[in-house]
């Protein structure tokens, strides 16, 4: 599939059309085994079973990224939490901002399954990944949920917390280079408060470095489940 997005580098800005063949969101990819095990005692708190492995990569279908404003879920049960988005093309790599949107409900007995239930949001905009690689762990994800009318901050932590990039990638491809048209969610952080559903999440990707961020914003409209 083909998404529009825009890069934003250090000497300028500019619009590129991104081929997403293959989409991979990295599960339990934490290099912060205690944070990890937070995260996987909030999902076994709902049902989920906890895994055999880390990282473990779900593939989804690539028509499921989306730079829309808006998802349409099933139920009341789905959640988001906030990612950094590496995608390759053109033989270079870029770092965006997402939303591992997931339902809940599925996931207590089928976590890829789950994953392909609902769409992945993504920032429209994106920054190449060497401008940001040297200081990496210096990055912040950050997300705030509205539920019930209430905006409060829902994630917020370093990228040291989770797997560097470069290590994700290559345990991915078991050493070879990313190709061409692959997007990759790379793990996220806790939930404070626990994992819960609301109507407005809100991402950012905060580069304290070099003094700058990206955005993503998106409403979920939920949809009846009837039978």
């Amino acid at each position: 599939m083909k998404i529009d997005m825009n890069v934003a580098s250090l000497s300028g800005s500019t619009p590129l059309c991104f081929e997403i063949n293959d989409l991979v969101i990295a599960g339990w990819a934490g290099r912060d085994k205690e944070a990890m095990e937070h995260h996987i005692r909030e999902l076994e708190a709902l049902g989920v079973k906890r895994p055999e492995t880390t990282p473990t990569f779900y593939r989804v279908a690539a028509n499921r990224l989306t730079t829309g404003g808006r998802i349409e879920c099933n139920g009341s049960a789905s959640s988001g939490e906030v990612e950094t988005v590496i995608i390759a093309q053109g033989g270079k790599l870029y770092v965006g901002i997402g939303s591992d949107h997931t339902d809940r409900e599925v996931e207590t007995y089928g976590i890829t399954v789950s994953k392909q239930m609902c769409d992945k949001p993504v920032g429209a905009e994106v920054w190449p990944f060497d401008e940001v690689a040297p200081h990496w762990d210096s990055l912040i994800i950050r997300s705030w949920l509205t539920a019930d009318g209430k905006r409060s901050l829902y994630q917020e932590g370093t990228v040291a917390g989770l797997l560097d990039p470069a290590d994700v990638i290559a345990r991915y491809t078991q050493g070879a280079d990313l190709p061409d048209g692959t997007a990759i969610l790379g793990g996220t952080t806790p939930a404070i408060g626990g994992i819960r559903p609301g109507e407005v999440f809100e991402c950012e990707l905060e580069d304290p470095v070099l003094s700058r961020k990206l955005h993503l914003v998106y409403e979920i409209k939920e949809l009846p489940i009837s039978g």
